[in-house]
């Protein structure tokens, strides 16, 4: 995509977990980013200079990307006049939503009055209109799945992906979501697909490769989602993963917003993945786990992390705290790997 960047990050009126968009780019691209504007009753602060279209305007930003992930992708009425002030600053705007900019009538006459660009990252490219095959391609593959949404399946095979090109491994980032896309410029947005071609767009996205390639392909959703454990599936069948890592939360209870329903074990969430992607691959194996443990004190996070190595028998990291040169080591090295029972 030719993303306009540097942007000014629209955080709206949100939670954490709904900000994750802006979270994401602002610490995997920060040149992305001009400053922050924030509505009443934000709960998030990037540490980023509180802006004004206007002001960022004149700071040197040429956007302002939508940095919300809220469920169900909308816009709400109240964000409209925010859109439109950027326009008239002079700002394109970026959205990673399920509805379209276009699909605002204020917003789309007033970018067209003064040709500015509406950039949308949920439209799919023909190319991921195609029912999977299921065929045995060359190449490695690695997805990271998780217990939930918003666990940091994305920051994990971002650090992945990195940690590998850092050895001298070939690699490739391969995102299947909006802040995925944002920050590697280029991806299929997996949720936006319709349903039967998700798993051949997963085929598409990462296709047949040198031997010693590993393609590091960004989970969506969880198997244990009510909503969400669709997109999961396809995406499971059609990575054709040789190797899982699994995310979770340290601190998460219960599925996020659907508080009656309990957050899976890892042990569990192990298990289920592995039976499922053996479809598919059956030498599949997990080469690790990662934890967000950003709610956890240093000294807490180390003892969960200690202790959930050890219970699993697995490497577990956390990518922002720790790293993932564990998990990398034992994906390169091999068999360590809980498999289904």
């Amino acid at each position: 995509m030719d993303l306009p960047y540097p942007s000014l990050m629209f955080l709206a009126d949100v939670d954490r977990v709904s900000a994750k968009t802006a979270l994401g780019v602002a610490h995997w691209r920060p040149e992305a980013c001009a400053g922050q504007l924030r509505l009443e009753g934000c709960e998030v602060d990037l540490g980023l200079p509180d802006m004004t279209p206007s002001a960022a305007k004149a700071a040197g930003a040429r956007s302002l990307l939508i940095g919300v992930a809220n469920a169900g992708g909308y816009i709400p009425p109240h964000w409209e006049a925010v859109l439109i002030e950027a326009l008239e600053a002079g700002l394109d705007l970026i959205s990673g939503l399920h509805t379209r900019l276009a699909s605002l009538p204020r917003v789309r006459e007033t970018a067209e009055r003064l040709g500015r660009r509406l950039i949308e990252a949920r439209e799919p490219d023909p190319r991921f209109s195609a029912v999977g095959e299921g065929f045995k391609r060359s190449g490695q593959r690695l997805l990271t799945v998780g217990t939930d949404c918003a666990v940091g399946k994305m920051y994990a095979a971002l650090a992945i992906a990195k940690e590998l090109k850092s050895r001298g491994v070939s690699a490739d980032f391969r995102a299947t979501g909006q802040t995925g896309i944002f920050i590697a410029g280029s991806g299929a947005p997996i949720d936006a697909i319709v349903s039967d071609f998700v798993a051949g767009a997963a085929e598409v996205l990462s296709p047949a490769a040198g031997a010693d390639h590993w393609d590091v392909i960004e989970g969506q959703g969880s198997l244990f989602h009510p909503a969400y454990a669709a997109v999961s599936l396809g995406l499971l069948h059609g990575s054709q993963p040789d190797a899982l890592v699994v995310c979770h939360d340290a601190t998460r209870m219960a599925i996020d917003g659907l508080e009656h329903f309990p957050t899976p074990s890892l042990a569990e969430a192990i298990d289920l993945n592995i039976r499922l992607a053996k479809l598919t691959n059956p030498a599949v194996r997990v080469a690790g786990v990662s934890i967000n443990t950003s709610r956890l004190t240093p000294e807490a996070a180390a003892t969960y992390l200690k202790d959930t190595a050890e219970s699993l028998g697995l490497p577990c990291c956390d990518p922002v705290r720790t790293g993932v040169a564990s998990i990398v080591d034992a994906l390169l090295g091999g068999p360590a790997q809980r498999d289904a029972a």
